[in-house]
């Protein structure tokens, strides 16, 4: 009796070492970095997307986040994603026109009437097309989050018009159509990387730089900059990017499980957004900083020769007539 009871205690045993052991070989975790601050709305939304996709595959897919550029800048990122020693990130999509041509278009002056445009661009089949644009190069783009307008901010003089920016040296992200259009108002285009930003405005390296209000008021440039204008020259989008490498281990149901995952922590960000960019705002205001609403035209105008620029681009014409068409 001793003996049968000892069997059937090992049996168990070991069914559940195997169950466990099982477990432990069919969970896959997924490696994603950023460089954003963790009070951050797209941090958050990732951690809701990870939360999303372990409830969906039931423990089978996990996230693992690294924030605040722990294993790089969104260049080192990106390149790290194409070798497949990372598997996840979100970048600018000015980060990403330097790895997908086409998304070069998100980053043009003065494309989008207003958010509400942006956004049915983003989630319809000029989207899709622009998120595709990468996977020769071992990039996919699964959703594009809110990253609302982007804007100047100076540390001694107000930008009311293009002519305020002549001498001025403005940060900008290594993209080449923000060097070309910073140039073009008279600025100083100077790419510098997010986290020596706040080191660079401080000695003096850059007179300004331009961002949104949330990364404004989070990375405390506004410690710095007292000037900001609100001129919005773009809206360019954060693009959640997964490496080819890793999308192409995943079953269809697991892709089909991250995809949803993704598209969950969307609509949940861009929430996320607009109460965030409502709060930097105030809290810039009440620390002392002059929030400046120019007259946009002459910043408008000043983006023809640009946009000229790139008429012998068929394949950014074409993308541009059609955004446009969209209502």
């Amino acid at each position: 009796m001793i003996k049968i009871k000892s069997k059937y205690l090992c049996l168990v045993v070991f069914i559940i070492l195997f169950m466990g052991c099982n477990k432990t070989r069919t969970t896959k975790t997924i490696k994603l970095a950023h460089g954003l601050d963790i009070n951050h709305s797209v941090h958050k939304a990732l951690v809701k997307m990870g939360e999303d996709l372990a409830r969906l595959s039931s423990g089978g897919l996990s996230v693992k986040i690294y924030p605040n550029q722990q294993l790089g800048t969104e260049r080192q990122i990106m390149e790290l994603l194409q070798i497949g020693s990372l598997d996840m990130t979100k970048v600018s999509a000015a980060t990403l026109e330097n790895f997908a041509p086409k998304t070069k278009v998100l980053g043009l002056p003065y494309l989008f009437r207003d958010r509400e445009h942006s956004f049915k661009v983003f989630d319809g089949p000029i989207g899709q097309e622009l998120l595709n644009d990468g996977k020769k190069y071992w990039l996919k783009g699964l959703g594009f989050y809110d990253a609302g307008s982007r804007s100047f901010y100076t540390k001694e003089i107000p930008v009311r018009h293009p002519d305020d920016l002549k001498g001025q040296k403005i940060r900008v992200m290594p993209s080449v159509t923000a060097m070309e259009m910073v140039r073009g108002f008279g600025g100083s285009p100077t790419p510098i990387s997010w986290g020596e930003l706040y080191t660079s405005l401080q000695q003096g390296v850059v007179d300004g730089a331009e961002n949104n209000p949330p990364s404004f008021y989070l990375s405390k440039h506004y410690e710095i900059c007292k000037y900001y204008s609100l001129n919005e020259h773009t809206f360019s989008p954060d693009v959640v990017i997964i490496g080819t490498h890793f999308w192409d281990e995943l079953t269809k149901q697991e892709q089909d499980w991250l995809q949803q995952a993704v598209d969950a922590s969307v609509v949940y960000q861009r929430k996320l957004w607009a109460k965030a960019e409502a709060e930097a705002l105030e809290a810039i205001q009440k620390s002392g900083v002059q929030i400046v609403r120019p007259n946009k035209i002459p910043f408008s105008e000043k983006t023809h020769q640009l946009y000229e620029e790139y008429q012998s681009d068929k394949t950014l014409q074409t993308l541009i007539q059609q955004i446009r068409a969209v209502n």
